[in-house]
């Protein structure tokens, strides 16, 4: 059975392991959830991930991050989704808790921070947010 919604995935493998207490966690690898991955470490919300062959096909690993015994993510959360893309263009890239948090924004010229978006001046679907 094909899987309707790869990011949504991706947060919720985060987020259920993070609950959970674990240090890692194992998905199936795409170009998009790496991208999100490697904005995620850039921010400081994981402590790494790494792509490997297992049975033929990409796997990626997430090294999960805490601080104190508490998960460094509180907030994870899907904006855009398969049903409902949500699209903006640079100026109305929402800020998550004043700056204190990321929304992750897929643009032409890749996928990057909200801040980044709103610094090149380009718009795009609003991945994510996280907090």
């Amino acid at each position: 059975m094909s899987m309707t919604d790869p990011v949504a995935d991706l947060l919720t493998r985060i987020r259920n392991g993070q609950t959970a207490g674990k240090t890692s966690v194992t998905m199936a690898s795409s170009k998009l959830k790496a991208s999100i991955l490697k904005v995620l470490k850039d921010e400081g919300y994981i402590a790494g991930y790494n792509v490997e062959e297992a049975a033929g096909k990409p796997q990626l690993t997430v090294d999960l991050k805490y601080f104190d015994g508490r998960p460094v993510i509180d907030r994870l959360e899907r904006v855009s989704r398969p049903g409902l893309r949500i699209y903006k263009p640079a100026k109305d890239i929402p800020q998550v808790m004043n700056g204190l948090g990321v929304a992750i924004v897929s643009t032409s010229r890749g996928v990057m921070t909200d801040r980044k978006a709103r610094q090149t001046g380009v718009g795009g679907e609003v991945l994510c947010i996280v907090a």
